[in-house]
């Protein structure tokens, strides 16, 4: 019997609206990891803010039907976060991002020590609690990050030596480029470096040995959620100490079923 899990999620949310079809759906990296991990049977949380706008209380309603703990979603006067995307032949290409109430996202005390009951916590380039990282860190408790294709961000620089497991996202370096970029990365302080390719899979390295994987074939409706579907698959997968191998394929099983619907 596999041992319960339990991930926290932290930082962003928002409301991806399609703009050429009018429908809208809850998303934002932590949220989407959060949801995905309970989708596999772990226990998930997620830890941000919203607006007391519908679109507030319309995500909140949405996470918590997952089943993911959202006892640790405030609520602020103002607006929800929207990302504008259009759907392009199943590729979703990102537009306009309104803040709203995420600018003045920040951890409390009482939200560290709910983070750090975790076995582990994930958040993003844009969750906004990159420079609390240490505080997490300090308390023995590991920390993956989605870094996406932000290589020279400021907020990547300041949250290297706090992570654990770094992801990123890059599919038009050629192996080669991939294997130094990763080593420098894995230089700033991450265990382990896992880089998604999209349509080329995936690479992931421990600072001795670099594993490929390929993709599970699928039919692609939406491209949106694919990457943190990798991650929420993978990071499961290593909480339950299986092999580099099988967490990279559970990653990839994960996003071949997310990219099978409309949404993240």
């Amino acid at each position: 019997m596999e041992k319960e899990i339990k991930i926290a999620a932290v930082g962003d949310n928002c409301i991806d609206v399609y703009d050429n079809t009018g429908e809208f759906y809850p998303g934002g990296n932590p949220v989407n990891v959060a949801v995905y991990v309970k989708r596999m049977n772990g226990n998930s949380s997620y830890t941000g803010v919203v607006g007391n706008d519908d679109y507030g209380k319309f995500m909140i309603d949405a996470i918590k039907a997952k089943g993911v703990d959202t006892s640790h979603i405030r609520i602020l006067e103002g607006k929800t976060a929207v990302t504008h995307v259009e759907l392009k032949d199943g590729d979703r290409v990102l537009g306009e991002y309104e803040e709203g109430v995420m600018a003045d996202f920040r951890l409390t005390e009482e939200d560290i020590d709910f983070l750090c009951s975790h076995d582990l916590v994930v958040t993003g380039i844009w969750g906004m609690i990159e420079s609390e990282l240490h505080r997490i860190k300090e308390r023995g408790v590991p920390v993956a990050f989605d870094f996406a294709d932000k290589i020279d961000h400021d907020i990547t620089k300041i949250a290297l030596p706090f992570v654990d497991y770094a992801f990123f996202s890059c599919d038009q370096k050629s192996i080669e480029e991939l294997h130094e970029f990763m080593k420098m990365i894995k230089s700033k302080g991450p265990k382990l470096v896992v880089v998604t390719r999209g349509e080329q899979g995936s690479i992931a390295y421990d600072g001795n040995v670099f594993t490929q994987f390929g993709i599970i074939e699928c039919e692609v409706v939406d491209s949106m959620g694919a990457g943190d579907s990798y991650i929420a698959g993978f990071l499961l997968g290593l909480l339950q100490e299986k092999s580099m191998e099988e967490c990279m394929e559970k990653g990839a099983q994960c996003s071949a079923e997310t990219i099978g619907y409309h949404g993240a």
